[in-house]
């Protein structure tokens, strides 16, 4: 630790749906004694023992290992789903931000580096029973968010070579969700233009079941304890499987919904979706919808054995909360977060 005061922890992408859960998972944490958030924006919200600076990733231009020195650990975040068009920007910022992170942190000496991963890191696997974290990461090659990703994963592998002294933990958690982050992933995946209001049960006509259309979720501040452990047990490394049960697929959903479940064909749905993604009225591209039919499940055996974690929501009850927070265009008071309803 920096001082026998507690630990102080750097946390990159601080405002975003993980960050902020992160940031307040640390700040409420006594054997932590300082958080210092990296945004590209500067937020108003203003937790315990928190403070600012304002670093852009894609740009190069901060001094990435003077915001590390001193801190005990690293948690790394930061990530750019748009614009789905133009995967070389979401690169710049993805990877080789990551990559001059990983960097700093070893120019900075941090004795611990946190890096969020993903599901999405995951080469394609089964949908009947679950991986343990030795399933292979490699992604689904045609989806950026995968493809970014796996090559993180293979940038830590040399990384852990190269700097063995430095503990690297991996977190891979399914897809996450609050009701505070509604209103951005809306944006992100839905579009600015989708109405929240719209999900609900009585304008539903029916809902798509499509083959292979099987996932895990987890709420985001399930996820935060997670990392908040990781980075109090010393003496953890390695990749955690972090996912709530159970699975979540249409029989779930159209029970949660009270809406008659409709069998689609994978191509009749993919074609829907590579239509509107090419009229640029959808931002989640088709290549991430072939990702999303091919991940596997995650056995969470090792999170829960090694850091002691249990998450404290279903994924029924982290959708539940998520689909409240679309109709009423629930946000937080950061840039990403803001709300917005639309409808």
């Amino acid at each position: 630790m920096s001082s026998n005061a507690g630990m102080r922890v750097v946390v990159t992408g601080a405002t975003g749906n993980v960050g902020t859960s992160v940031v307040r998972a640390l700040s409420e944490e006594p054997r932590v004694a300082s958080v210092l958030g990296l945004a590209r924006r500067l937020p108003e919200w203003s937790p315990p023992k928190t403070t600012w600076s304002a670093v852009d990733l894609a740009s190069g231009g901060s001094d990435l290992a003077e915001e590390f020195a001193g801190a005990d650990a690293v948690i790394h975040l930061a990530w750019a789903f748009q614009p789905t068009h133009d995967p070389a920007t979401t690169w710049r910022t993805n990877v080789l931000g990551g990559m001059r992170v990983f960097d700093a942190v070893a120019e900075a000496g941090v004795p611990a580096l946190v890096h969020a991963s993903s599901v999405g890191a995951y080469s394609p696997g089964p949908k009947d029973h679950a991986v343990d974290e030795s399933w292979p990461t490699h992604g689904w090659p045609d989806a950026a968010y995968c493809r970014e990703k796996a090559y993180l994963e293979r940038a830590l592998d040399t990384f852990e070579r190269d700097h063995p002294d430095t503990r690297v933990v991996r977190m891979r958690p399914a897809f996450l969700f609050k009701r505070e982050s509604a209103s951005e992933q809306r944006r992100i995946f839905g579009g600015r233009f989708l109405p929240g209001p719209l999900l609900r049960p009585d304008v539903l006509p029916f809902l798509p079941d499509i083959p292979g259309l099987r996932v895990q979720a987890l709420h985001t501040d399930d996820a935060a304890t997670a990392y908040r452990l990781a980075v109090l047990e010393g003496d953890v490394r390695g990749a955690f499987n972090l996912a709530a049960e159970p699975p979540v697929d249409a029989e779930l959903l159209s029970e949660m919904l009270g809406t008659r479940r409709v069998r689609l064909p994978r191509t009749a749905a993919r074609s829907a979706v590579a239509a509107a993604w090419g009229l640029h009225l959808l931002p989640a591209s088709p290549h991430l919808f072939d990702a999303v039919l091919r991940l596997p499940l995650m056995d969470c055996t090792r999170a829960r054995a090694e850091l002691g974690w249990r998450p404290l929501h279903t994924a029924t009850e982290v959708l539940e909360e998520f689909l409240q927070g679309l109709r009423e265009g629930a946000g937080a008071d950061t840039e990403p977060l803001r709300g917005r309803k639309v409808g």
